[in-house]
This record gives structure tokens, C-alpha cells and sequence, in this order.
């Protein structure tokens, strides 16, 4: 971005000009830019993206960095709104990530219906704080509505339950977060506390801490368990919540890619055999982050039923399938889960960010009731009570509107293209013989790679020792044309490792798209791995 020059002396910060800035355009030109590009925006936004972010051409970080090093803040005002809305579509736009086009299969990341930016903007002017009443009076009965709708696409129970705990002040059937991460904490938290119920003096680890409540059940090491394909922010959970990132336990996949239950249940009966250790949950995923894949979620619920253990599901990716009569079946099992993990900003389509936690027990969020003096104070009803987060917007708003607009169909349509879609696009990378397809996607989401054919037949030839040395010759193949084409800006895919094979000792570096842009279609994939093939070409 240019360096700003010095500001013209009439820019100065007084009364008059906050008061300007403050209620409306400082003036008719500002009103005229601002109309210029909110109408673009607001109306066309899919044009506009594909016209100003994201050039074509390549530019380091590096250079990028160095454009961006002036770290004082300027007294007085150094722009006019409407020159610092003109430099964040000529300068900020275009050196950002068009993640709305259909060529970007990489991340889950996605473009966004075109309404969602009027939902987001209404959101932002009523400035809404869902944490109390006093700062959101409807908003909070509609949460609350919202939540309940999607406790029942979960776990569907009757009517009576619903009409029971939909605005009943002292239940809760989830809470909105600022994402994934926030609600797998969320929900790992309850479990935890759910675990050290009271014992003589020690009353619960809120009060008393971990120590104290590993002390007084006679424990040593509490542990969660999940498949290798789960994601890092269960670590994370570990580490904030006392446990030890290096007690969320990774349990070995299967040749399907979802978690070994014969692993499963030998690790279970080994952790068990040491008194002084307990399970504190197990993770189910819905909808792994590499390769999409679901666990057997039934299997996995009779398990936890059977031990007595919080069964958690991570459906971050995966929960909104189950709004396709289609594709619901693949999520059987969740709704025995005792917590569920749903995305807003992912498969909902909403703007970043949001997330959801679900408990099947509505009174589960007891466990992390807090009270404070001037806001969620006891006997008050107010939604910051049981919620990690303080301050939130009322995303609700979001997602029940878009849910009016789009209705359960508009969604599964979409999330059927997205399966189908990438079906279709596995079938097409094992018809091309430079291509071998590693993950079959489950949902939308594979994986695959680039081997030349010489170097296939040395793979089937060769020994543990020579497959290795191969196999790195190929990342460095696959990693060179990931960045070739990442950097050209027409398309994207991302990559990771992964074993090619369960037994395998070693990961691989493949590729891994997502399919979930509706724009996305079979000509452009075929585009896609036409440009991967021409980049290999050139190497």
C-alpha cells in the first residue's frame, strides 16, 4: 500500500468534524462514493469481488510487509471517509483473497450469498449485545428460538420438549460462539466439570480448581480421546482447561480414514486398567478438517453410552448435511451425542465468524454458570450467563433470517451440489494417469496428488526404505505445484500430509480441495487440474 503523505492541515479532529463523521458522509462527495461502492456491494456482490479482490499478479509477503511498517497513529485525521474507502478497493482489495470464486476449492472458506452482507450490515447498525437483556431484549428471545431449531435438527425430540425448554429462563439447549474452536472449549469445559461432581469438601473445580478436584477423586490424569484427523483446537481445549494438550489422545484411522475402533477400544481398556486415570470424553468427528471424512458415530455413541463418557461431536464442517433428506443418513448417530459442535460461517454460509455448541441435556450448561454485579446477575435471565464468550453480536439474527430466506431445501441444495460435486471430481482425477486420488470424499472434501508414471511403477516396485525416498521426491513436486498455482491467482487447492496408507510410517504432502462454492461446476475443475498438469510440465 503507498505510504500516506501528510495530511492537508484542514484535517483536524474537533467537535464539528466528529459530529460530521459521527451521525452521517462528512459531505456530498463522500455520500456519492460511498453509494458508488455499497451499491456494487450490496447488489452485485459477486461481480464486484471478481472485479476488485484478488489480482492476478504475484507479490511476496515480503514486499507486502514492507508497505505496512509505519507504526505511530496520527493526531489529527489523516483521510476523508471517502479517500480511505477508495484505497481499500484499490490498494487492500485486490492484494487480498477472492475467496468467492468458484476456482477457490482450497479452504473452508466460501463464497457467501449476496444477502448475507445486508444481514451482517443490519446486525452491525443495531449493535446489538446478546450478553444481557438490557443490551438486546428481542434478540435474546430470539437466540433462544434460533438455538432451539437447531437443537431440534439434532437431536429431534418431540414437541413437548421444545414448547418446555424454547423460552424457559432456567434451561439452555446451546449457546452461539465466535467460532469452532470457542465452541469444542465450550463443550469439553462443561465435560470436565461434569466429571468432578462434589466429594466431601471439595465442592467443584470451578471453585476449587484442578488440582484440588484431582486431589479428591484420587486422580492423575484425565484424557480425551479422538481420531488422528481431529482438530487442533481440541488441543487447545486441553491446554486452557487444565488437562495437557498431550492428553487429547490421537487414536490411529482406519483404511476408511475415520477412527480405528479396535484402537479405540484397546486404548479405552488400557487407560482404564490405571485407577488413577479417567476418560473424560470422547470426540466424534463430523466432517474431518483434511479429509471430510465422518466417524462412526454410532459405534462411537454405544461406546460412551456403555462406559459412562461425555460423547462430544465436532460437526463444525459436517452438522448443516443434516438438513438433506438426501445426505442426513451419513450423520446417524449424532443425535445420541451429548454436545455438538456446528460452524455458522462454514456450511451455513454466513460471514465470519460464528459457531454453535449444542447439549442434549438443557440443563448441561449449569456447569459454567458466572454471575457478575452490573450484568448477569443472579436470578437474571440473561444469555452471558452460561457463555465463555462476554460481548457478542447477535449472529441469531443472521442465521435465522438466512434460514427464512433459504428455508432447509435452499440449504441441502446447495450441500448436495457440494457432495455430488466433488464425487464427480474424484471420478475425473482417477481417470487422469498423472493424477492418484488419495481420500475419497465422504462430503466435499478430497484429497489427491500428482505422480508421474514412471515414478507409479518405482512405487509398486519398491521397498519401505525406497517408497520413502520417492514419496519425498513427490512433495517437493506437489508442494512446488501447489505454490506455482496458489501464486498465478486464478485458482487455488491447499495441501497437507497425510499418510498414503494406515501402516504407512511417514505423511505425504497432498493436495485438498473443498467443494462448496454452488458456482463451482465440472468444467472449471477440469480447468483446474488442466492448470496442475501444465505447471508439472513446466518443472
Amino acid at each position: 500500500m503507498p505510504k500516506i503523505k501528510n495530511s492537508p492541515p484542514s484535517l483536524v479532529a474537533d467537535w464539528d468534524t466528529l459530529h460530521r463523521v459521527f451521525i452521517r458522509p462528512e459531505d456530498e462527495n463522500c455520500r456519492k462514493t460511498l453509494v458508488k461502492y455499497m451499491e456494487q456491494i450490496l447488489f452485485g456482490l459477486h461481480d464486484f469481488l471478481n472485479k476488485h479482490v484478488g489480482v492476478t499478479e504475484e507479490i511476496s509477503l515480503i514486499k507486502l510487509a514492507e508497505d505496512y511498517t509505519d507504526t505511530k497513529i496520527n493526531k489529527n485525521p489523516q483521510k476523508k471517509l471517502a479517500d480511505v474507502i477508495k484505497d481499500i478497493i484499490d490498494e487492500i482489495a485486490p492484494r487480498a483473497v477472492n475467496v468467492a470464486s468458484p476456482y477457490f476449492i482450497g479452504h473452508m472458506t466460501s463464497a457467501i450469498p449476496f444477502f448475507m452482507v445486508h444481514l451482517k450490515a443490519i446486525t452491525a447498525a443495531l449493535n446489538q449485545n446478546v450478553i444481557k437483556l438490557e443490551t438486546s431484549k428481542v434478540l435474546s428471545i430470539l437466540e433462544k428460538q434460533i438455538l432451539a431449531k437447531m437443537h431440534r435438527m439434532i437431536f429431534n425430540f418431540d414437541e413437548h420438549f421444545y414448547l418446555a425448554h424454547v423460552q424457559n429462563t432456567e434451561t439452555s439447549l446451546g449457546v452461539f460462539t465466535t467460532g469452532g474452536t470457542t465452541a469444542n472449549l465450550t463443550a469439553l469445559w462443561v465435560a470436565r466439570n461434569k466429571s468432578f461432581p462434589p466429594k466431601g469438601t471439595f465442592e467443584s473445580i470451578e471453585k476449587n480448581g484442578f488440582f484440588e478436584a484431582m486431589k479428591a477423586h484420587d486422580l492423575e490424569r484425565t484424557v480425551v480421546l479422538v481420531s488422528k484427523r481431529g482438530h487442533f483446537s481440541l488441543k487447545k481445549a486441553g491446554g486452557i482447561l487444565g488437562l495437557g494438550n498431550q492428553n487429547i489422545i490421537p487414536i490411529d484411522v482406519d483404511s476408511n480414514r475415520s477412527i480405528d475402533l479396535v484402537k479405540l477400544k484397546a486404548k479405552i481398556k488400557a487407560l482404564q486398567a490405571d485407577k488413577k486415570t479417567k476418560i473424560m470424553a470422547i470426540v466424534g468427528i463430523a466432517g474431518a478438517t483434511e479429509t471430510g471424512i465422518i466417524d462412526p458415530l454410532p459405534e462411537l455413541a454405544e461406546i460412551c453410552e456403555t462406559q459412562g463418557i461425555h460423547f462430544h461431536v465436532d460437526a463444525a464442517w459436517g452438522g448443516p448435511v443434516l438438513l438433506s433428506e438426501k445426505y442426513s443418513h451419513l450423520l446417524k448417530g449424532i443425535e445420541r451425542a451429548d454436545s455438538v459442535t456446528i460452524d455458522c460461517h462454514k456450511q451455513f454460509y454466513m460471514p465470519m465468524t460464528s459457531g454453535m455448541v449444542y447439549f442434549k441435556d438443557p440443563k448441561a450448561l449449569d456447569q459454567i454458570v458466572y454471575h457478575s454485579r452490573y450484568v448477569n446477575r443472579p436470578g437474571s435471565v440473561d444469555l452471558g450467563i452460561k457463555t465463555l464468550e462476554g460481548s457478542r453480536e447477535a449472529n441469531s439474527l443472521i442465521l435465522d433470517s438466512a434460514l427464512k430466506i433459504m428455508g432447509s431445501q435452499g440449504y441441502a441444495l446447495m450441500i448436495e451440489h457440494g457432495i455430488e460435486t466433488a464425487e464427480q471430481f474424484g471420478k475425473m482425477i482417477e481417470q487422469r494417469p498423472l493424477f492418484q486420488l488419495v481420500t475419497r470424499p465422504q462430503l466435499n472434501i478430497l484429497t489427491y496428488r500428482i505422480i508421474p508414471v514412471n515414478m507409479q511403477k518405482k512405487l509398486e516396485a519398491a521397498d519401505k526404505k525406497e517408497r520413502q525416498k520417492l514419496n519425498a521426491i513427490l512433495d517437493d513436486i506437489n508442494i512446488k505445484i501447489q505454490r506455482i498455482q496458489r501464486e498465478a491467482g486464478k485458482s487455488f487447492v491447499s495441501r497437507t500430509r497425510l499418510k498414503i496408507s494406515p501402516d504407512d510410517p511417514y505423511n505425504t504432502v497432498v493436495l485438498r480441495s473443498v467443494i462448496m462454492n454452488p458456482m463451482t461446476t465440472a468444467d472449471i475443475l477440469t480447468e483446474i487440474l488442466g492448470e496442475q498438469e501444465s505447471i508439472f510440465h513446466t518443472l
